[in-house]
C-alpha cells in the first residue's frame, strides 16, 4: 500500500507546485511583459495619483458628470470585492422598484429631458462593475452635463465622440464610452 501511496503523494505535490506556483508566476510574468497596463489593473492615473481603473466602474452622482450604470454591489456602489449581479429577475418587485427609483432620479436631475431613458442607465450589469455606458446613455445625459458645466452642447458632443469606442470589426460589441475617462476629460475642459 505504501508503494502506491508514495507516487500518488509525489504527483500531488508536484502538480500542486507546478499549477499553483510555477504556472501562475510564469503567466503573471508574461502578462507583465506583454500587457503591462492590463496586468497592473488598467489603472487610471491623474497628476501622479491613481484615481480608478478603466475596467471598474466609478460612482458619479454630481449632475456635472456623466453617470455610469447602476451597481449591484454592496455595501457600496462599484465594490470590486463584491462583484456580481443582483440576481433579481425581471418580474421581481425589488428590481422593478429599483428601476423606478433610478428613472425618477434621472428625471429629477434633468426634468426637461423627454428622450427615452436607455436601459443601461437603470439596470446593473452582470458584474455590477461595468465601467462603460452605451452611446445612447451618454447622449441622454449630454444636455444636462453641458448645461451644468456651462459648456456648448457641441463641445461636449465632440468630447463624447472623441472617447467613443466602436465595435471591433464593426459588429463585435456595442458602441460605448468609458465613463471615468470621459469625466476626466470633461474636468480638463476650460
Amino acid at each position: 500500500m505504501l508503494r502506491h501511496l508514495r507516487p500518488a503523494v509525489l504527483v500531488l505535490l508536484s502538480l500542486s507546485v507546478i499549477t499553483g506556483v510555477v504556472y501562475p508566476l510564469l503567466m503573471t510574468g508574461v502578462a507583465s511583459v506583454l500587457f503591462p497596463s492590463q496586468a497592473a489593473g488598467s489603472l487610471v492615473v491623474k497628476e501622479g495619483k491613481v484615481v480608478g481603473s478603466a475596467l471598474i466602474g466609478q460612482h458619479f452622482s454630481e449632475p456635472k458628470y456623466f453617470w455610469g450604470r447602476p451597481s449591484a454591489t454592496a455595501p457600496f456602489a462599484n465594490n470590486a470585492l463584491a462583484s456580481g449581479g443582483s440576481n433579481l429577475g425581471p418580474l421581481n418587485p425589488a428590481l422593478i422598484d429599483a428601476v423606478k427609483q433610478r428613472v425618477d432620479a434621472l428625471k429629477a436631475a434633468d426634468p426637461d429631458n423627454v428622450q427615452k431613458i436607455p436601459v443601461d442607465l437603470v439596470t446593473a450589469s452582470g458584474s455590477g462593475l461595468d465601467p462603460d455606458i452605451s452611446l445612447a446613455a451618454a447622449q441622454y445625459q449630454l444636455n444636462r452635463v453641458a448645461r451644468v458645466r456651462h459648456l456648448e452642447v457641441a463641445k461636449v458632443q465632440a468630447l463624447l465622440e472623441q472617447y467613443a469606442r466602436y465595435p471591433m470589426l464593426g459588429f463585435l460589441g456595442t458602441p460605448r464610452v468609458n465613463v471615468l475617462e470621459l469625466n476626466m476629460a470633461l474636468d480638463e475642459v476650460r
